[in-house]
């Protein structure tokens, strides 16, 4: 397994992470992932960390705090050293007015609650899960700062901001002196292109190393959805709540025939396909890959290795383009002074 810097940062992470959104099962969003419990974690764990799959994702709010909790479990007989460990804060995790957000009160709440679930003494990167446009960037970095200073998180970054939001809050860090954050966890997929469009290049201009969630775009690009037939019994898809933003059909399809063409010239399936090429664009540091069980992990495994040509990368470029929203349709226009990320 490769490593990448993440971000601008020194610190090196594995090419492929591990997410715990299927430990635990709780309520119906989180039973529609998956319901993996202790012992098959360990398992899990167990085969990521002999592949070098080394860093481990979760979040407070992943069933209720049991996946923290679960991965603490399945980690605790690996030396803490030769694991990575990245969970996230600030979706509501209780009825309190104060169980939601960013604040310093709430922030320091997870992040010792997060410490007690997952049996460690220290985080290796804590983010933002959302955007708290209620908090003063401010209050949110000095509090990440004084976590960094007390060694209970080591590297700081965000999840679902937009740009705006992220310059704001990067402005300030170099303002004040606070650590900037080196990652943006995102949706990123052959259907899901939408970080192209000023994530990415904020990315490369401000160092920030993109940390890939649902890089199958939830689950349109496992090779089991195909025209004429119906969605697997286990899909999110069955449920509008689970499936992220709309697509059309055709849209998919037309994605989906071209994996299955260049499938076909690799030897590799179209999962691993649609990873790898995630795995070519700039600015990502680490692809996160989830499995409800060990012959989805070992299939998702197989994503790395190898390198999909220039051609195949165009192909599937031009499968999965979409027309750009404005302003970015119209900077297509003058590129010698506003040239595309390379």
């Amino acid at each position: 397994m490769d490593y990448r810097r993440l971000g601008a940062s020194g610190f090196q992470v594995p090419m492929l992470s591990f997410g715990t959104g299927t430990f635990g099962g709780e309520g119906e969003f989180f039973q529609a992932w998956g319901s993996t419990d202790v012992a098959d974690a360990r398992r899990l764990v167990d085969i990521c960390i002999d592949a070098g799959v080394t860093m481990f994702d979760t979040a407070d709010m992943y069933s209720g705090g049991a996946a923290e909790e679960i991965l603490g479990e399945a980690l605790k007989d690996h030396p803490r050293d030769s694991v990575i460990i990245s969970t996230k804060a600030s979706f509501r995790v209780g009825d309190g007015a104060n169980d939601i957000g960013s604040s310093r009160y709430h922030l320091i709440q997870a992040v010792e609650k997060a410490l007690r679930r997952l049996q460690t003494d220290y985080i290796d990167l804590f983010q933002l899960h959302g955007f708290d446009a209620l908090t003063p960037v401010e209050e949110v970095l000095s509090t990440l700062d004084q976590l960094v200073r007390e060694g209970k998180i080591r590297y700081t970054g965000v999840s679902n901001f937009s740009g705006w939001h992220l310059m704001k809050s990067l402005a300030a860090a170099d303002r004040h002196g606070y650590p900037r954050y080196v990652a943006n966890q995102t949706y990123y997929s052959l259907v899901g292109r939408d970080y192209e469009h000023e994530l990415l290049p904020l990315g490369l201009d401000q160092g920030l190393g993109a940390v890939v969630w649902s890089p199958l775009g939830w689950g349109r690009l496992t090779g089991k959805i195909r025209r004429g037939q119906p969605l697997p019994v286990q899909s999110r898809l069955h449920a509008t709540a689970f499936a992220g933003p709309p697509l059309q059909d055709e849209y998919v399809y037309k994605v989906v025939d071209a994996l299955d063409a260049i499938a076909g010239e690799t030897g590799k399936s179209v999962p691993q396909v649609a990873l790898n090429w995630l795995l070519q664009r700039p600015t990502v540091s680490s692809v996160i890959i989830g499995a409800r069980n060990e012959e989805q992990l070992r299939q998702n495994l197989g994503a790395v290795g190898w390198d999909l040509t220039a051609e195949q990368v165009r192909r599937l470029d031009e499968a999965s383009a979409r027309p750009k929203p404005y302003p970015y349709w119209h900077q297509l226009g003058y590129t010698d002074r506003n040239p595309l990320p390379v």
